[in-house]
């Protein structure tokens, strides 16, 4: 595969590619849908996912499109960090300026999904003028920050002796059967129906002799945030230029059941989403935190009239 990428090398319409970018530790790896000539779109996997996460939504959105779904550094195909270093969240976020800068891509939309979506928000925010609009599903776009020192401390504690532990346990990965690396990707996470499960896996492991290997690194398990305040959140979406549709499912992990040690965060930052932003969609809708996975005909309508807001405000002026 070419590490030369240039728009002339990416697919004709209706065709899927795959991507390399290199980087100073290996590469980023991509793959694109539709055609070069179409608006840029850039899309963002939930933590321990891969690109694949978009694969089912995508066809199912607009054709003026050109969709570029990354793996985030140490998942899906993409390379792992070197050894010694962790994952920080802004090294995402650093990601992202790399791809869009290979691509010469000075003005795109950003779609995120989950961790995806923290990222998203990050990017609007500290390149406030590259992002033209931002769709998070199941995400607010920021992490919130614990309210007791108490608790960030521990955290960040956590984080170091994890990844000390990890380099002081090193083993080669696990060979599983295909059936048992399923299983245990299900189990890991009850909202992946088995479908969806087996498209992650086709980026998400290996096949070796005897089984699969996962392709993720096990230091982005140590989930180094940089997590915000609320009153953080507030001056940041002040800088944001995008327009922004918020999807957020009713049975997603930010149901009701599930904010219990948040819910005193994503209400207010709602509301000031809606008061910092001069357009700001929020819908709810039936399906759980992979619904754009699962059920990705459930969200495709929405995210397609979104999109061609914009064309629908200009003729009417």
């Amino acid at each position: 595969m070419s590490s030369l990428l240039k728009w002339s090398s990416l697919p004709m319409a209706g065709m899927v590619s795959e991507l390399k970018f290199p980087v100073p530790w290996g590469h980023i790896a991509a793959k694109t849908w539709g055609s070069p000539q179409g608006r840029p779109m850039l899309c963002l996997h939930g933590w321990l996912d891969n690109a694949n996460s978009f694969s089912r939504l995508i066809p199912l959105l607009s054709k003026d499109y050109c969709y570029l779904a990354m793996d985030f550094g140490g998942h899906g195909l993409s390379s792992h960090r070197p050894t010694g270093f962790p994952y920080h969240f802004l090294d995402y976020v650093t990601e992202v300026c790399r791809v869009t800068a290979a691509l010469k891509w000075n003005q795109f939309t950003l779609m995120g999904h989950s961790m995806g979506g923290s990222v998203a928000g990050m990017f609007s925010c500290v390149f406030p003028e590259m992002v033209d609009k931002l769709i998070l599903v199941e995400s607010y776009g920021f992490l919130p920050a614990p309210q007791e020192h108490a608790m960030w401390l521990k955290s960040k504690r956590q984080v170091i002796e994890r990844l000390l532990s990890l380099e002081d346990k090193a083993q080669p990965p696990k060979v599983r059967s295909p059936q048992e690396a399923l299983q245990r990707l299900l189990e890991a996470n009850s909202h992946l129906t088995e479908e969806s499960g087996k498209i992650l896996l086709q980026r998400g492991a290996t096949e070796v002799p005897g089984g699969l290997v996962y392709n993720r690194d096990m230091r982005v398990l140590t989930h180094n945030h940089d997590s915000l305040t609320l009153e953080q959140c507030a001056g940041f979406l002040s800088k944001m230029q995008a327009s922004v549709l918020m999807i957020i499912a009713r049975d997603g992990i930010f149901n009701h059941e599930a904010k219990n040690t948040t819910k005193n965060f994503f209400n207010p930052l709602r509301e000031e989403f809606q008061s910092n932003l001069k357009c700001f969609q929020l819908a709810e809708v039936n399906g759980n935190h992979f619904v754009h996975l699962n059920e990705p005909e459930v969200v495709a309508g929405l995210i397609n009239n979104f999109l061609k807001q914009d064309q629908v405000d200009k003729a009417k002026l």
